[in-house]
């Protein structure tokens, strides 16, 4: 049965990489529509956190909109990713491109590119950003990763999204890996920042409710000296993306190192400027909000208050 997965999974990248990339895009919006119809339960999530977050905004058909479009832009996301594994670095930038990447490059006293941390989300093509290594040509890029099952089909991810060069370690055992690449320098270490996080997360406040929040970007930024942006991909066109990088957050304040509480306030802040301003362009079918006792999330006004 594994086999089986893996050939069908080799023979979807063979046909997506033979045609070109806008009919490439146009498929995976297609199977994205189609996904909203057929996939319940993450139709379902999503238009709980959208009615959450926008309900006093939106009306439910505007909802209902977002909603669609995001399941479009997903399969785009999904199918241009594989489409990238058979590009090669100039082709890729051809689809993807980076804006402000000047404010990332930065040497040290002995002329050696300094280390950065970007902590973004899932926005626009997350999949496509990991190949940051071929759009800052002088870093590499370190990411973090959780295997799949089966074996075969998680080494067919790994190549796909080790194909511009950039590191990957894993996320539960790595961390000697991690170390180790960090200690070289001219790395850009990519940490998703908005996922929920209730094991060791912090509770903050993020689109109007409080949610579990990942203390990680932080504590890597301190522990490898480094300064961290948080980077938005934004959709622009068919089959076509942009990544914003912005300016670096403050690490200190008055003279002192600033708390890892408020600087993952200011990476949430930064998401939430991202959202609203492409609404369908984030991942509304992950269960953001998630609760240690199973109650609804709280919102930051009420939570004021009390």
């Amino acid at each position: 049965m594994e086999h089986f997965l893996y050939l069908i999974a080799r023979a979807f990248l063979a046909f997506f990489q033979a045609l070109p990339v806008r009919w490439v895009a146009r498929i995976g919006r297609w199977g994205g529509a189609l996904a909203y119809w057929v996939d319940a339960r993450h139709r379902r999530v999503a238009l709980k956190n959208l009615t959450m977050c926008f309900a006093g905004e939106k009306s439910p058909a505007e909802i209902r909109a977002i909603a669609k479009e995001n399941f479009r832009r997903l399969g785009e996301v999904y199918c241009c990713a594989m489409k990238g594994m058979a590009m090669n670095d100039a082709q890729l930038r051809t689809i993807f491109s980076v804006k402000g990447e000047e404010a990332v490059r930065a040497v040290d006293a002995d002329g050696k590119l300094v280390n950065r941390v970007f902590t973004g989300g899932h926005f626009g093509n997350f999949e496509l950003a990991n190949r940051m290594s071929a759009l800052i040509p002088e870093y590499r890029a370190v990411a973090t990763y959780r295997g799949i099952r089966p074996p075969k089909l998680d080494q067919l991810v790994y190549r796909m999204r080790t194909v511009s060069g950039n590191i990957l370690v894993d996320r539960r055992t790595g961390a000697d890996d991690l170390k180790r690449a960090m200690s070289e320098g001219g790395k850009l270490l990519i940490l998703a920042s908005d996922q929920a996080d209730r094991s060791g997360g912090i509770e903050l406040p993020f689109l109007g409710y409080y949610a579990w929040t990942t203390r990680a970007p932080v504590i890597l930024a301190m522990r490898y000296k480094c300064v961290i942006f948080v980077p938005i991909c934004y959709r622009v066109g068919l089959g076509k993306w942009v990544l914003e990088i912005g300016e670096p957050l403050r690490m200190e304040e008055n003279g002192k190192r600033r708390s890892v509480e408020d600087l993952m306030r200011d990476i949430n802040t930064a998401l939430e400027v991202g959202v609203r301003r492409d609404p369908a362009n984030w991942f509304w079918v992950h269960d953001r909000w998630k609760t240690k006792n199973k109650k609804p999330p709280r919102p930051v006004e009420e939570s004021s208050v009390a």
